[in-house]
């Protein structure tokens, strides 16, 4: 079939900035030359080269990632969880749904790029859909609108208690700049790479395990997250909010800091992280705009080892790659990507050693964990633009 339509949904990989957004704080990232396609129609019943059988409404959308098919009515409120690919779909209608009237469905086939896990595939496919159902019922949003939109969906229908980091770095990354978030006041910067920087890639190493958020420790960092600062409010007898509005970024670090030894550790451990993170982020913005990729690259490793210790996240798998990234040249520094439980790791690359790098860290990973020999895989990426119509109808 011939689409009229095509988008392209960039993945993101996020250097600073790691377990935060959910807690209100600083993030940073880059959307990446590989993601998700969406070729759609307009539903269109009387096109002569449109089918007759569905009406106008009519959501009908084929994978070629995944099995099945997915049917389903625009205009009528989301069912019940299939638990499978089309649920994405169904977040964005349901998100969409809550502010505008929709009557338009579409007809498409979407496509991933790389391997699920890590590179936040579910945000970039949610984007996706949104832009294409308000492209068929003539709504206009700003990009902001759609990252909101997209993590409305993501939290309230799909389950997973995330930020804004994913949809921002998918829907406002910019070719050879870094997004700079606050997730707190929304405010946000994309900061052009100086001239002085040398150039850089973004190397992906899958461990070769996949990986769902929803069934990962993801939302219960979440909740010690919101725990750990409900518990310093409550020892400094601060008013306290219902958990859901609680967050570490209204908690002032020398109050933590007044009470971190009183803490559950667990709590004083995420703590801990949240405001480290917040440093290096504001840290790696000023590496970032001085072109020094050893400097940025340095905070980018103290990152992770922060995601190790004190958020408590990482398979054995990625500790693996992210400890054979330490002893290999040409790597600036890496960390886990996503959320850090199986999936994959992400590092700032060197573009004349890649061949090096591949060689190197396949050789390690694959001494610990020969079972991966099929499924594990390595790939260099470049920033791109963010989500976007890329065909002449746009």
């Amino acid at each position: 079939m011939d689409y009229q339509y095509h988008i392209f949904s960039p993945y993101r990989v996020c250097p600073l900035g790691a377990h935060v957004d959910h807690q209100h704080g600083l993030v940073t990232g880059f959307a990446i030359d590989k993601g998700v396609d969406l070729w759609f129609n307009v539903t269109n019943t009387n096109r002569t080269n449109d089918t007759n059988k569905w009406p106008d409404s009519h959501v009908h959308l084929e994978s070629r990632t995944f099995e099945g098919i997915v049917d389903f009515e625009i205009d009528k409120p989301s069912q019940v969880r299939d638990y499978m690919w089309g649920d994405y779909a169904r977040g964005a209608k349901y998100a969409l749904r809550k502010r505008f009237k929709l009557t338009r469905g579409i007809t498409g086939v979407v496509q991933g790029s790389l391997p699920v896990g890590g590179l936040s595939s579910s945000a970039a496919v949610l984007i996706a859909y949104v832009m294409a159902f308000a492209k068929a019922n003539n709504i206009t949003l700003a990009p902001f609108e759609v990252v909101k939109i997209a993590s409305e969906a993501e939290r309230e229908y799909i389950g997973l208690n995330n930020g804004l980091l994913d949809q921002a770095c998918i829907a406002l990354g910019k070719k050879n700049h870094l997004l700079m978030l606050d997730c707190e006041s929304d405010e946000y910067r994309v900061i052009p790479k100086p001239a002085e920087m040398p150039d850089f890639e973004l190397g992906i190493f899958f461990s070769g395990l996949t990986r769902s958020l929803i069934s990962s420790d993801y939302n219960l960092r979440v909740t010690e997250c919101k725990t750990a600062a409900w518990t310093v409010q409550a020892y400094e007898n601060v008013p306290l909010k219902t958990h859901d509005k609680t967050f570490l970024r209204d908690v002032p670090e020398s109050m933590y800091k007044r009470n971190r030894d009183k803490m559950p550790p667990r709590f004083a451990r995420r703590a801990e992280h949240f405001y480290g993170e917040h440093k290096r982020v504001r840290e790696g913005i000023t590496a970032w705009e001085s072109g020094n990729l050893e400097w940025f690259g340095s905070l980018v490793k103290a990152s992770c080892e922060s995601s190790i210790h004190n958020y408590e996240c990482g398979s054995p798998e990625l500790i693996a790659i992210y400890e054979a990234m330490l002893t290999t040249d040409g790597i600036y520094g890496g960390r886990f990507s996503g959320a850090g439980f199986k999936g994959a790791c992400i590092a700032l690359v060197d573009p004349t050693k890649k061949k090096q790098i591949e060689k190197e860290i396949t050789e390690k990973y694959l001494s610990k964990f020969p079972q991966y020999k099929n499924t594990f895989k390595v790939y260099f990426c470049k920033s791109d633009d963010g989500a976007r119509f890329i065909n002449e109808h746009e």
